[in-house]
């Protein structure tokens, strides 16, 4: 759980961009992108810290020498603006995760709300994988890093599409933060230690890997390239196919039978683990 200062801050931010007032008026009123404003104003409620022009781009957020955006996907996207602000300055990307979530859906015609139901699908700290891959040529630079921000969230879908009650492929309003979970946060390499479960063998797959994280094969084969490359794992020179932690000599295969072992960096990460909890 978030501590109590983050928590206050937290509903601070969220109130500011979803209050009272504005609910009153309706769902029809709100942001299209309120998960954006609302993790703006938590990390910077000082409005004069926000939109901040910086060379021929603007940061969300820039206090204290520091610059922060909240990249809510995509972060493709930011390729050009990384490649001017890291040089520069340390760059925080923000994340947001929903890692508990209701779905509400809107009548198109009526606008009428449905009853919240509880949404199975849920995301996590490996959720943020498959975004790191499409920037991993910044991932080493020491001034970037990333705050993963884990929120529960009200989603509000349009019933415009196909299928049972038009919910197939329907046209996704607004996502609504009602409360911070966690943060999770990337400052150095080392951090990314943080990701790989504790509870695996000294030699294992990507399978076992995904079985241990609790996601799915073809996540942990992202989430693990991404760990290659920023050597928490690596391909060593011994038997073909086989990873280790302290080497790195090329691309790793991403097929989920490919054997990995933990090298001599293993009693580290468990003791790296054990101080985090």
């Amino acid at each position: 759980m978030a501590n109590q200062e983050k928590q206050i801050a937290f509903e601070n931010a969220r109130k500011k961009i979803v209050g009272m007032d504005r609910q009153r008026l309706g769902i029809g009123t709100l942001s299209e992108k309120t998960v954006h404003a609302v993790l703006k104003n938590y990390f910077a409620p000082d409005e004069d810290n926000q939109e901040i022009p910086i060379n021929e781009y603007v940061a969300d957020i820039y206090k204290g020498g520091e610059i922060f955006e909240i990249q809510t996907r995509q972060f493709y996207k930011m390729r050009e603006k990384l490649r001017t602000f890291l040089p520069q300055y340390p760059v925080t990307i923000c994340y947001p995760i929903a890692k508990e979530k209701n779905l509400i859906w809107i009548d198109p015609e009526t606008g009428d709300l449905s009853e919240k139901r509880k949404s199975p699908m849920k995301q996590s700290v490996y959720s943020v994988f498959p975004e790191l891959y499409s920037i991993r040529e910044f991932l080493k630079d020491p001034n970037l890093r990333f705050r993963l921000v884990l929120m529960a969230m009200d989603e509000y879908k349009i019933a415009d599409g196909w299928g049972k009650k038009n919910h197939k492929n329907p046209t996704k309003f607004d996502r609504i933060p009602t409360d911070l979970l966690e943060e999770v946060e990337i400052n150095c390499l080392e951090d990314y230690m943080q990701f790989v479960p504790i509870d695996l063998q000294d030699e294992f797959t990507a399978k076992d890997f995904a079985k241990s994280a609790h996601i799915k094969v073809d996540l942990a084969s992202v989430v693990l390239n991404i760990l290659f490359f920023v050597v928490v794992v690596a391909l060593p020179v011994v038997p073909a196919g086989v990873f280790c932690q302290e080497q790195s000599l090329g691309e790793p295969s991403l097929f989920p039978g490919i054997h990995l072992v933990h090298c001599g960096l293993l009693s580290h990460l468990h003791n790296f683990r054990a101080a985090l909890d």
